[in-house]
């Protein structure tokens, strides 16, 4: 008997993935077109806004003579740098993940540590170390340890009791327990960690180049933009952001690979007792810390001009508290962080809201944001000052850059994923707008909106003082820093680095107090 055949009809050819290519270019070619008419027509001088034939031809000679060498020292110090802050974090964070008596010893002060911004130590290591390739070793591998260690210690401490009660009681060898167990568990949040921490440790690396390099990307910039040669200068942008977003596609492919297993339920953490006891042990540390600080200087075991004694900076920070110099530089730093977070956040916010509800949006502006996303945020420096020059508007609106895109994220991801049944409930009330922004929309978001909020916050902290490190024209903390390692007042730099140190505390705060007041029917 002949077996039946069966023909499949040819599937009909889909024309989506057509649909969505041609979507993501085409807010690139348009602003590419924009760009062509705005110097074809003179709108704005060819000094300041090269041509794209003008970039083009400069970078077919630049790229192989002058940008490929550079590139590659930049490269080298940013694989350096992630495999030593990696291997550092993954250390720390096994070990304050495994034993909770490093954890209550070590964490408060790896917390404190990890909440000074990067950018807040580089004049203090420039007095120690100078410009030399120590200092952006030391500078990238503090940028990337910190998301390394927290990722690492909250996937052991996430994995639930149950499993590491069974290791025991089948008596597993630390070795099987290790390998069947405790990687399996936190690889997901390594994962993450090092995502995070290949876009700190690109910033990070950039910004110190630009800062304190004679060779490097960065520094290429910087030469570049003082010749006024911006179309090198837009070329170094394009590539910087083309090795960001491959470096960044490049892990989320790794991870996908790596990580095919389902998620581990989160385990209940319980109550420790003795929380007196432990709240004084975090203050071990760092009281044991500040008596070698001041055994250090009294026995002269370090050279004061590098590391002054604890009491000096204390009386640097009372003093120009008093003088009413660190004040004076404190409030302008704070009136620029607090204007360019306003307008970063709220263009965010309002951009983020309109993508999470226009699926048209979405597939054509997110292509074009996600790839000026991937440019390190400092690599537009160079740029803006030739735009705006060296003045205050210069500053906000690089805080406002570096307040945007969080703001952004936060507030798309809060409105893409309201609830359906309240959205279905809302069109069942029959709702207005309003209303429906107003008791729907909003309090749906808040959670996401205030996590992004909270860190747009800190970006522009950053951005700030990164901003008043490259224009130091004007007062601010970080001109101020900057004028001190300048003169080797190294006991001002420590007071600037205290103070930086104290503000993202307090921003932290009161960001988290605000969300706990308007999001307070959460708990009920």
């Amino acid at each position: 008997m002949m077996p039946k055949l069966t023909l499949n009809p040819p599937r009909p050819w889909s024309f989506a993935p057509l649909s969505a290519a041609c979507s993501a270019l085409l807010m690139p070619l348009l602003l590419v077109c924009g760009w062509w008419l705005a110097s074809h027509y003179d709108w704005m001088s060819e000094q300041i806004l090269p041509s794209p034939a003008t970039v083009a031809d400069s970078a077919r000679d630049f790229i192989p003579q002058e940008l490929a060498p550079q590139l590659l020292v930049s490269l080298a110090r940013l694989a350096i740098g992630l495999a030593g802050g990696i291997a550092l974090g993954l250390t720390l964070g096994v070990l304050f993940g495994l034993s909770r008596t490093l954890d209550r010893l070590g964490m408060p002060l790896f917390n404190v540590l990890a909440q000074i911004p990067t950018l807040a130590w580089i004049p203090l290591l420039m007095l120690a170390l100078g410009i030399s390739e120590a200092l952006k070793l030391v500078v990238l591998i503090k940028a990337v340890t910190v998301p390394v260690t927290l990722c690492t210690c909250a996937g052991i401490r996430q994995t639930p009791q149950t499993l590491y009660e069974m290791a025991r009681t089948l008596r597993l060898p630390w070795p099987t327990r290790l390998r069947r167990l405790v990687i399996p568990a936190m690889l997901p949040y390594v994962m993450t960690g090092t995502r995070l921490a290949f876009s700190q440790g690109w910033v990070s690396l950039i910004a110190v180049e630009l800062l304190a390099s004679s060779e490097g990307l960065g520094y290429l910039m910087v030469q570049s933009r003082q010749l006024f040669m911006l179309d090198l200068v837009l070329v170094c942008i394009l590539v910087i952001g083309a090795f960001g977003l491959a470096g960044e596609q490049a892990l989320q492919r790794l991870e996908r690979r790596w990580i095919f297993w389902p998620a581990p339920v989160l385990s209940h953490e319980s109550p420790t007792p003795h929380a007196a006891w432990h709240s004084l042990a975090g203050w071990l540390l760092p009281a044991l810390l500040c008596l070698l600080w001041q055994l250090a200087t009294d026995r002269q075991w370090v050279h004061a001009a590098f590391l002054p004694a604890p009491r000096e900076v204390v009386t640097a920070l009372l003093a120009g508290l008093g003088s009413g110099e660190l004040t004076s530089a404190l409030s302008a730093s704070l009136s620029r962080t607090l204007a360019g977070f306003t307008l970063g956040a709220s263009l965010g916010c309002l951009l983020g809201s309109l993508l999470g509800r226009s699926r048209v949006a979405d597939r054509l502006l997110t292509p074009l944001l996600s790839a000026l996303r991937s440019v390190a945020l400092f690599a537009w420096l160079p740029l803006l000052t030739a735009w705006f020059g060296l003045e205050e508007s210069a500053k906000v609106v690089f805080i406002a850059l570096a307040a945007f895109f969080p703001a952004l994220l936060a507030s798309y991801q809060g409105v893409r994923h309201l609830p359906p049944s309240l959205l279905e409930t809302a069109r069942v009330l029959r709702l207005s707008a309003r209303q429906r922004l107003r008791w729907l929309v909003l309090p749906a978001m808040l959670p996401a909106l205030f996590s992004g909020l909270r860190l747009s916050l800190m970006h522009a902290w950053v951005g700030a003082i990164g901003a008043e490190y490259f224009i130091s024209s004007g007062d601010g903390v970080g001109s101020m820093m900057i004028r001190a390692q300048q003169l080797f007042q190294s006991e001002r730099v420590i007071a600037g680095v205290l103070l930086i140190a104290l503000v993202s505390t307090l921003f932290y705060r009161l960001i988290t107090l605000a969300e706990r007041r308007l999001t307070a029917w959460r708990v009920h």
